[in-house]
C-alpha cells in the first residue's frame, strides 16, 4: 500500500494512538516499523495476537509490563568484561523481574486459559531469580550501594563511622577549649577535600598548628586542618579508597553474573518487545471497543455496524457494507463531511 493511501486512510493517527498503550521503547519500535499487509497467514496471526491479548487484559485486567528497560547494549557490554554502574544492573534486574512475573502470570493452569500465540512467546522467556535477587540485595539506587552487598564493606564503614566520631570527638575538644577559641572565626568543624578542619582566624595562622586547605573569599578566615588529627584524616582516607575499591569489586562480580546470561538477557528483549506491542493491540482495541474480523480469500467484504475508530463512538453512525459476490464496485457519494 502506497504512502499516499495510507495517509487519506489516517493510518499514521492510529498508529500514534497505538504508540501510546506500550509501556516500552521495546515494544514501540514494533510499532514504528508498523505496515499493513496482504499475505493472508501474516494478518491471520497478527489479529488472533490482538485478540489474544484483549482477552488475557479483559480476563486478567493488567499483565505487569511496568519496568521493562532496552538493556541490551548493557548486556553486550557485560559480556565482555566490563564493569556496570548502579543504575545500569538495577535496570537489568527490573527488566529480569517483569519477565519472571510475566511468565508466571501468564502460566496460568486454568483450563479456559488458553492463549497459546501469547503463551508461546511468554514461555520462552529466561528467569533467572539469583541473579535479581543478589542485584537488588547489593544495591539501593542508581547511586547508593547497600550494606548487605558483602561483609567485607559493611565492615569498612562501621570503621569509617568509627573514624569519623573519633575525629570529630578530637575537634570538638580543639574548638572548645578556652586557648583556641580566640583564634577561631566560629567553634565549628567544616571538611574540605574530604579533610575535616577547622575556621581560623587569619592574623592567628601561626597560633595554630596545622594544613591551610581553603580560605574564605575574603581573606579573613583560613581553614586549617590540625597537626593532631592528620593522621585520623589519613586514615579515613584510606578507608575510603578501601570502601571505593569494595564497591566496585562488588559492581565488577554482578557484572560478571550478567555477562554469563547476556544471551539470554537480549533474547528476553525481543520477546518482551512482541509482547509489549501485543498487549498495547490489546488496549487498543478494548478502547475501541474492536473485534476480530473472519477473514476470507475470495476478496469479499461484509462490515455490519463499522464506524470510523477515530470518530466519537457515541456520536458518528455506524454503516453496514459489503463488497465482492454479487457486485464488485462500490461508489459512495456525497457532500464534504457528509461521512463517505
Amino acid at each position: 500500500m502506497n504512502q499516499k493511501s495510507l495517509r487519506v486512510l489516517e493510518f499514521n493517527k492510529i498508529v500514534d494512538i497505538l504508540k501510546t498503550k506500550v509501556s516500552s521503547s521495546l515494544g514501540l519500535k514494533y510499532i514504528e516499523n508498523l505496515t499493513p499487509s496482504s499475505d493472508y497467514e501474516e494478518v491471520k496471526y497478527m489479529l488472533e495476537e490482538t485478540s489474544q491479548a484483549q482477552g488475557i487484559l479483559l480476563k486478567r485486567g493488567s499483565v505487569g509490563l511496568n519496568g521493562i528497560h532496552d538493556i541490551e547494549d548493557k548486556a553486550k557490554r557485560a559480556e565482555i568484561g566490563a564493569s556496570l554502574d548502579p543504575g545500569s544492573l538495577i535496570k537489568i534486574a527490573d527488566t529480569l523481574r517483569v519477565a519472571r512475573n510475566l511468565k508466571n502470570t501468564l502460566a496460568s493452569i486454568e483450563e479456559e486459559f488458553n492463549y497459546p500465540i501469547i503463551q508461546g512467546l511468554s514461555n520462552s522467556l529466561y528467569v533467572y531469580r539469583d541473579v535479581e535477587d543478589k542485584i537488588y540485595n547489593a544495591i539501593v539506587s542508581e547511586i547508593e550501594i547497600s550494606d548487605n552487598a558483602s561483609s567485607e564493606l559493611r565492615d569498612i564503614r562501621r570503621r569509617i563511622v568509627q573514624k569519623n566520631q573519633s575525629i570529630r570527638s578530637k575537634l570538638n575538644s580543639i574548638i572548645s577549649s578556652t586557648t583556641y577559641q580566640k583564634y577561631l572565626q566560629d567553634a565549628i568543624i567544616s571538611v574540605r577535600g574530604d579533610r575535616f578542619v577547622v575556621p581560623v582566624k587569619a592574623e592567628y595562622r601561626s597560633y595554630v598548628s596545622g594544613i591551610v586547605h581553603d580560605q574564605s573569599s575574603s581573606g579573613a578566615t583560613l581553614f586549617i586542618e590540625p597537626m593532631s588529627i592528620v593522621d585520623m584524616n589519613n586514615e579515613l582516607r584510606q578507608l575510603r579508597l578501601k570502601e571505593q575499591e569494595e564497591i566496585e569489586r562488588i559492581l565488577a562480580e554482578l557484572s560478571a553474573l550478567v555477562g554469563e546470561i547476556s544471551h539470554d538477557i537480549i533474547s528476553n528483549q525481543e520477546i518482551l518487545g512482541k509482547l509489549d506491542f501485543a498487549f498495547a493491540k490489546g488496549k487498543l482495541s478494548i478502547a475501541m471497543k474492536a473485534v476480530e474480523p473472519n477473514l476470507n480469500e475470495d476478496k469479499f467484504i461484509n462490515i455490519k455496524a463499522g464506524r470510523h475508530p477515530l470518530l466519537d463512538a457515541e456520536t458518528v453512525v455506524a454503516n453496514d457494507i459489503y463488497l465482492g459476490r454479487n457486485f464488485h464496485t462500490l461508489l459512495i457519494t456525497g457532500p464534504n463531511t457528509g461521512g463517505k
